[in-house]
């Protein structure tokens, strides 16, 4: 049985992934054999372990962390896949600790941590896209596997990263505040080289998968294989009209509300004079001109 690498940053959702750690360990070795076990703090780190393991022969990655240690080795394996093209694939595992575990629900990963050790020992890999989003104004590329939006949920992201202690309900009070006081932004979204939308808009989701936002369900058809994102457009709307649609995110009733707009394509461009705060996979940034690409099935990523 190979070896396995697990990149663990035990200061995760507040400590709680270090805790958790010891009750997944027994598990993870009987089921996957011998482990290799990375402690990280910073996602700067985990490119170097990585590359570490994989000059050893190592291909099996598993993340015991929150967004910021699975994001960091989402884009450290597909930089190593890009330096390495003949190379063997990097097998990828994710056993969400954070607070949102937003991943976890699309992908059916069981949200008990015990659970989903036993669940990742009989997943097998499968291609999976990813989003590449370009900042046109500093030349900085990122990947992200699950969802980026623009606008209100960049706000979101940026309260939410502020708050001390997370807590469930987080999100929501994070939300209902940055709704409250986000003021709708001009841009302009171009889908495939064709123009979409132009005016003033609250949040435009691009999304590989279906949930962000610990629950909210904002793309619900979205799939993580079909090589296209779901592009989801919230336009300018009242802060009353906004709340009172916000309870449809969740079961993603909200596509039909005459405010939202909707569509596919391997490429958004979106464009705003002021910039925009960002938010990729739950980290935090701001930007005025982005492209995002689709990466049809470049990530081996283990799933049931």
């Amino acid at each position: 049985m190979s070896r396995t690498l697990i990149i663990l940053n035990p200061y995760a959702a507040g400590g709680k992934a270090g805790k958790l750690w010891t009750e997944i360990e027994p598990i993870l070795w009987e089921k996957l054999g011998e482990l290799v076990v990375a402690i990280t703090q910073r996602p700067e780190e985990v490119a170097i372990h990585l590359d570490k393991a994989y000059a050893s022969g190592l291909t099996r990655v598993i993340s015991i962390g929150g967004d910021g240690t699975n994001h960091a080795l989402v884009n450290a394996i597909a930089t190593l896949s890009e330096q390495h093209p003949d190379g063997d694939p990097i097998i990828y595992g994710i056993l969400p600790v954070g607070t949102g575990r937003d991943w976890a629900r699309h992908a059916g990963i069981p949200l008990d941590i015990s659970a989903a050790a036993t669940w990742i020992a009989s997943a097998t890999p499968h291609p999976t896209d990813l989003g590449l989003i370009t900042d046109h104004d500093t030349g900085q590329r990122e990947y992200f596997l699950n969802i980026a939006s623009a606008g209100l949920g960049g706000e979101v992201d940026r309260r939410v990263n502020r708050a001390k202690v997370r807590r469930p309900w987080t999100f929501l009070g994070a939300t209902i505040a940055a709704i409250l006081r986000y003021q709708a932004q001009p841009l302009t979204i171009q889908l495939d080289g064709v123009d979409w939308f132009e005016g003033k808009a609250l949040v435009a989701v691009i999304a590989n998968g279906t949930t962000f936002g610990h629950g909210m369900r904002i793309a619900p058809h979205a799939k993580t294989d079909d090589g296209l994102f779901d592009v989801v457009l919230v336009k300018n709307a009242s802060k009353l009209e906004t709340l009172m649609t916000l309870r449809k995110v969740y079961d993603g009733s909200h596509l039909t509300h005459p405010a939202v707009k909707a569509g596919r394509a391997r490429q958004v461009q979106i464009t705003s004079p002021d910039g925009l705060p960002l938010d990729l996979d739950g980290e935090y940034t701001r930007a005025r001109h982005l492209t995002f690409d689709l990466r049809a099935g470049v990530l081996q990523l283990l799933k049931n």
